[in-house]
């Protein structure tokens, strides 16, 4: 069969749509970006810092070294226009180096993140939720013991995991929307904390702020932790990536939601950040177990008491519905490319949605929720991001020389992926060498079964009647279709269409 191309992207159709356009991919950006972290627990910069000042100029300086790491993965998503970011970039740099090793990059990437790092991660967004949400209910409900506490979270958070596999099943269409109204509501509640922080300092309360520098460590040490903290806090510029294949003209608006969402959300960061600090005190806000919350207390009116809670709620459901939809497309590509079973880049026959990627993320998360406190498992894992993002860089190095005559719409300097590259392998040994843990291992070890995975089940291609069982039991379960198939469909349907009008 002939290749066809997409009319939108220029690229292979290869059975998803192209949905996203460019305000679609700046929400996803924005999404992934704004968790819970800037409404919960914003002030570990602080901490480390020692000063106000010394903190607003990290956040700062974090937001511009993340425009930079996000820039150079826009040259990336141009030089190579597939989904799966850190996962194609390895493929298309690494691949042809090494028939054996060139591979194990990406399969590995594939391995952690699909399995481990982003369905845990999700877990802990939705459990998030599920405590944000729950909270007004409690004048209805009554006081609840802890084991009942925990209980009515994991069975909310459950609830709302079901409704996130239901949108990212059902089609991108939906994802778009909800995503979309899930941002914007988002971005309100960071201005509501921006606007009652400018209401706070114009009636003169600017005590806290009056000696700003005062307390500035200066322990290379904490500096260094402090800009740790805010590059984490930054983290998910990569989402608009992660789905190449299904964002509109993908070589110009990809770099363009970048950057529209990046200095957004750092402006919101440091804005946020500000008006937290002129109403707290440094005491206050590292002892808060939510500090918008207690901003909230503070500042806004009682009848307003509700919006912090909420806002908290939306974000964090926005952010998990996105992450989750990105985490399914990486599983997609890995599955197309056979570094996971084939099933999981088939698409279902009419919506045109990776279902079965869907449905495993969210049988993953679902697990990590009921295992129980998940949240050290990302810390000890989290690591790999900043692997993950180095690994990225030295692609865009090695692309520079192996594909010198590959069209690049735009080409960020030289320095930008070395700098990226060197922060990179900073931050990803800075866990490590603060608290040198065995847990640590379980993350090797698992890294090391994945390696035997792919050897025998990748490199070697063993197959059992167990996965064709298996494959089979998936499609007729998911309805899911090889996009080969859903191509020659739409072809016979347009024949079909001429015929008719003939």
């Amino acid at each position: 069969m002939t290749e066809r191309m997409d009319k939108e992207g220029g690229s292979p159709a290869q059975g998803l749509k192209r949905e996203l356009g460019l305000f679609s991919a700046i929400s996803m950006i924005v999404a992934v970006m704004i968790g819970s972290g800037i409404f919960v627990s914003p002030s570990s910069a602080l901490e480390h810092s020692g000063s106000i000042g010394l903190s607003l100029i990290v956040w700062m300086v974090c937001g511009i070294l993340s425009l930079l790491g996000a820039l150079a993965f826009a040259e990336l998503s141009a030089v190579v226009p597939k989904s799966g970011a850190e996962y194609a970039y390895f493929l298309d740099a690494f691949g042809p180096l090494h028939r054996y090793f060139g591979e194990l990059p990406a399969f590995l990437y594939s391995w952690v993140f699909v399995f481990v790092l982003r369905p845990a991660e999700v877990a802990v967004i939705v459990l998030t939720f599920a405590e944000y949400f729950v909270q007004p209910l409690v004048p209805l409900v009554g006081e609840l013991d802890a084991h009942n506490w925990t209980l009515l979270k994991k069975l909310v958070g459950s609830l709302a995991l079901g409704l996130m596999v239901y949108i990212n099943i059902t089609s991108v269409k939906l994802y778009v929307k909800v995503q979309n109204t899930f941002g914007v509501f988002k971005i309100l509640a960071c201005i509501l904390v921006i606007v009652g922080g400018c209401w706070w300092l114009a009636t003169g309360h600017t005590d806290l702020l009056s000696e700003p520098f005062k307390g500035t460590t200066s322990s290379p040490g904490q500096i260094a932790l402090a800009f740790y903290s805010g590059l984490w806090a930054y983290d998910g510029w990569t989402a608009a990536a992660i789905v190449t294949e299904e964002v509109k003209r993908p070589e110009v608006n990809i770099l363009r939601s970048i950057l529209v969402a990046v200095p957004v959300v750092t402006v919101l960061y440091v804005s946020m950040n500000l008006m937290y600090m002129s109403a707290l005190t440094t005491t206050e806000m590292i002892g808060a177990p939510a500090v918008a919350v207690l901003w909230a207390e503070r500042i806004l009116p009682s009848w307003m008491g509700f919006a912090i809670p909420l806002g908290v709620a939306l974000s964090t459901f926005g952010c998990g519905l996105s992450v989750q939809f990105g985490v399914t497309r990486l599983c997609y590509v890995a599955g197309r490319e056979g570094h996971v079973p084939r099933f999981f880049s088939w698409v279902h026959h009419e919506r045109l949605t990776p279902a079965a990627a869907v449905a495993l993320q969210g049988a993953l998360t679902l697990l990590y929720m009921m295992l129980g406190n998940i949240v050290e498992l990302i810390e000890f894992a989290s690591f790999l991001i900043w692997v993950s993002y180095g690994l990225a860089m030295l692609a865009l190095i090695v692309m520079r020389y192996t594909k010198p005559d590959v069209q690049r719409p735009y080409r960020v300097p030289t320095f930008v992926p070395w700098l990226v590259l060197l922060i990179s392998v900073y931050l990803s040994l800075m866990p490590i060498y603060e608290d040198p843990s065995l847990k640590y291992m379980f993350v090797l070890v698992f890294v090391l079964l994945g390696w035997v995975v792919y050897h025998f089940y990748v490199h070697q291609k063993k197959k059992s009647d167990f996965t064709r069982k298996l494959t089979y039991l998936v499609q007729m379960l998911f309805m899911v279709v090889a996009p080969d198939e859903v191509e020659d469909k739409s072809d016979e349907a347009l024949n079909d269409k001429s015929n008719q009008v003939k």
